[in-house]
């Protein structure tokens, strides 16, 4: 199989090479990492895209560069800066897709999130409080304000059998993690977390399923991004990880798997993916 770079398109075999025409996108956490990834993929398969971080220059930049690579000049990528916890930001960013490119969101990618090194017993107090603010609480904001806007496309009546939701789908893609699965001591409380975040998106799944909105967990395994510098991983630890489980995964990794969700039929919902490197034994 063909070797793709950070930010190719993955377009299946046969598809439309713009599978994600028509759909408007929001992704939160998106100035690097998995959030950029994320944006440049969805981009490359035609979707057209709200950016959401707290740096506006990286914001900007990322949007000028998808725009560059636009076709028709249409711009493709607009961009919000703003704590993703934040109310105002998060209707801003929703009211923002609909201003620039005529529609509501209907692929909505809750990222934003961060980490933090220790369990329980040996992380940093003072970090828990933010931590907690921005993986559980932004996150559910998002989830919650979305969701609400995404259930009023159509009527519990035209989300039946043969209903015209069928011709539209619609996406809230949530980015969990494999500690929230299987929580390690290593980092219990960014676990927990997850943990958390796990739950609220089965259980938003169940309350939006029946109103044709597909609600997906992506869980990733170990990515090489900014995320071990934020949460004080010890870059000796982190290199011995590498060695043992290596190669880790890139952002541009998790990206095709939302892409890969987002792309399918109306009536097929991959609801969970759990993505790790190969040889990745635990978590």
């Amino acid at each position: 199989m063909p070797s793709q770079t950070p930010g190719q398109s993955s377009t299946p075999l046969g598809a439309t090479a713009a599978p994600l025409a028509g759909r408007v996108a929001v992704v939160t956490g998106a100035s690097a990492g998995i959030g950029e990834a994320i944006a440049r993929d969805l981009a490359s398969a035609g979707a057209r895209v709200v950016i959401n971080a707290r740096r506006a220059e990286r914001l900007e930049a990322l949007a000028r560069e998808i725009n560059a690579g636009a076709h028709g000049g249409s711009p493709r990528c607009v961009s919000v800066a703003g704590d993703a916890a934040e109310q105002a930001v998060i209707d801003q960013m929703l009211n923002t897709a609909k201003r620039a490119f005529g529609a509501e969101a209907d692929l909505v990618v809750v990222n934003a999130g961060r980490g933090l090194n220790g369990s329980v017993l040996t992380s940093e107090v003072a970090q828990w409080d933010e931590m907690v603010r921005t993986n559980i609480l932004a996150c559910a904001a998002l989830m919650r304000a979305a969701g609400k806007r995404m259930m009023t496309r159509f009527t519990p009546e035209q989300c039946g059998l043969g209903g015209p939701w069928l011709q539209s789908p619609c996406d809230l893609v949530v980015i969990g993690s494999v500690v929230g699965r299987h929580v390690s001591p290593f980092s219990s409380m960014y676990g927990g977390t997850k943990f958390a975040v796990h739950g609220m998106v089965e259980g938003v799944r169940r309350e939006l399923g029946p109103r044709g909105v597909r609600v997906t967990l992506i869980a990733p395994g170990f990515v090489v991004s900014e995320f071990q510098q934020v949460a004080g991983y010890e870059q000796a630890w982190f290199q011995g990880v590498k060695e043992r489980i290596g190669p880790p995964l890139d952002p541009a990794d998790v990206a095709r798997a939302v892409t890969f969700v987002a792309q399918q039929p109306a009536h097929v919902h991959v609801s969970e993916v759990m993505v790790r490197p190969t040889r990745q034994e635990y978590p």
